[in-house]
């Protein structure tokens, strides 16, 4: 764990900066959740998260009892729409969580270090 910058977890995965890598990927998130790696950038994370909302939207409109679906297996299109995963509803929270607060951290880092640049 000497290598990476974590940036946040939770019980399904995390989200980590290597702190070495190739100057074309400095700026890319490592996410690991359920056996897999994607290494993605902010924007792709973003597409995450939407996709996320969507699937969630989708489920709503299909199913109108959602304590009844707890152990279905639902469909997640990844960043690159060669890829889905599927994931139970409790899964599908789970990673929501991650990227989303995956994604406001490093707003907010984004933001001390502007804030940081401005008093020094």
């Amino acid at each position: 764990m000497e290598d990476i910058n974590t940036i946040y977890y939770n019980d399904l995965g995390i989200a980590f900066k290597w702190k070495r890598c190739a100057a074309k990927d400095f700026n890319k998130i490592q996410l690991v959740f359920k056996n897999t790696g994607l290494f993605l950038t902010q924007k792709e994370l973003i597409q995450f998260s939407k996709n996320i909302e969507q699937t969630f939207s989708k489920i709503k409109a299909n199913h109108s009892k959602l304590n009844n679906d707890i152990y279905s297996l639902f469909l997640l299109e990844a960043p690159n729409a060669h890829i889905s995963f599927t994931m139970t509803f409790s899964e599908l929270k789970k990673i929501q969580d991650l990227i989303t607060k995956t994604l406001f951290l490093l707003g907010l880092n984004s933001i001390l270090k502007k804030q940081n640049v401005k008093h020094n």
